[in-house]
């Protein structure tokens, strides 16, 4: 079975647009979407569905990886111009009866259902698009399949203990204080020089954590005849050990053909344990690749993906590739397509975070 991953370019801003086909000429090719960038993103998408994979053909599944803006507004004109078979999305307000006890004050189930809810207008206005055209909708959680995408992350338990955190739930008693966490970022902001060698790592074991939202992303592999492709989102460390878990439980963790270098190649985001997992411990400089990573990056975004992130990266054997104004490729026993050449980044020894 071949496949082919598309990452295209979202604008100025970091956001993800994933376009993934994949199956035989003989019986045909699915379609499956994951994210949508920006608003502006989605008729990037339709168009270059419409030049690559033929005019106006059928989506298979429209993946939500979750609930940020540079994920979910270019999906909503996706659903609405396609024919799309099911969307796949987490909506937190559906689990208010069971996270009364997580929030403050008198909530009735209704009432924190509504409170969610209304904190959300774009997800609101993606599962109404959907639900106009007879859209089927799906919950997105570890052990289901997507077609040929299983759901590694997160969990049904993990996802509704991290929605009191989400930064527009309302107020809850797991919630942290902003002002502590205002202050923890503007230290995470400082510059400092960082030299590394290829036998020695900057990126940190114990990085201050991302958000509770992109925890909760919706982490994919897709499988193909003996090859994966995983699509991380804006995972962080915990999300990425749960997904290993999933993908073990399933005998599918080994080092994939392709992975998406998480939340734009933010350094929070992964650490050395979490990479050996997925990809294996680093290799003598100088040895052969066992795969490929591609980063979402905006144009405007020259400091993304950080460097001890490349750098670990292609330790492990996984030169990584960014977008930056250009959409990327990878295929394998599918048609070629014109297209110009990808330089993936180089080690860096030297450099300012």
């Amino acid at each position: 079975m071949g496949f082919e991953v598309d990452f295209l370019s979202v604008g100025n801003s970091n956001g993800d647009a994933i376009c993934v086909r994949y199956g035989t000429p003989e019986l045909g090719y699915a379609i499956h979407i994951t994210d949508g960038g920006y608003v502006e993103t989605g008729q990037r998408i339709i168009e270059h569905i419409n030049q690559h994979y033929g005019h106006n053909p059928h989506i298979a599944n429209v993946v939500l990886s979750h609930q940020d803006g540079d994920h979910i507004a270019g999906l909503i004109p996706v659903v609405r111009h396609f024919d799309v078979g099911a969307l796949w999305m987490n909506r937190p307000w559906l689990y208010g009866a069971e996270l009364l006890h997580a929030f403050h004050g008198n909530y009735s189930a209704e009432g924190l259902r509504k409170a969610i809810r209304d904190a959300y207008p774009q997800l609101v206005e993606l599962e109404e698009a959907a639900l106009e055209k007879g859209i089927p909708i799906y919950e997105s959680f570890a052990g289901a399949w997507i077609g040929r995408f299983l759901v590694l992350a997160p969990s049904r338990e993990r996802y509704l203990s991290l929605i009191p955190e989400f930064d527009r739930t309302p107020e809850s008693y797991a919630k942290p204080v902003k002002g502590a966490l205002g202050k923890l970022f503007e230290v995470a902001k400082k510059i400092a020089a960082f030299f590394e060698t290829w036998t020695t790592e900057a990126l940190q074991e114990n990085p201050s954590p991302t958000s509770a939202s992109n925890e909760s992303c919706v982490i994919q592999l897709g499988t193909f005849d003996g090859k994966t492709v995983l699509l991380t989102a804006d995972a962080g460390p915990v999300a990425l050990s749960e997904a290993a878990d999933t993908a073990a439980n399933y005998g599918f963790l080994f080092p994939p053909a392709l992975v998406q270098v998480p939340h734009h190649g933010s350094r929070r985001n992964v650490t050395p344990s979490v990479l050996d997992r997925w990809l294996g411990t680093p290799l003598p400089e100088g040895s052969q690749r066992r795969g490929f990573a591609f980063c979402s990056v905006g144009d405007n975004k020259p400091e993304y993906p950080r460097k001890r992130v490349s750098n670990a990266f292609l330790r492990r054997g996984y030169p990584v590739y960014k977008t930056s104004g250009a959409w990327l490729r990878h295929s394998e026993g599918m048609p070629p397509r014109a297209g110009s050449p990808a330089q993936y980044l180089p080690f860096t020894s030297s450099y300012e975070e």
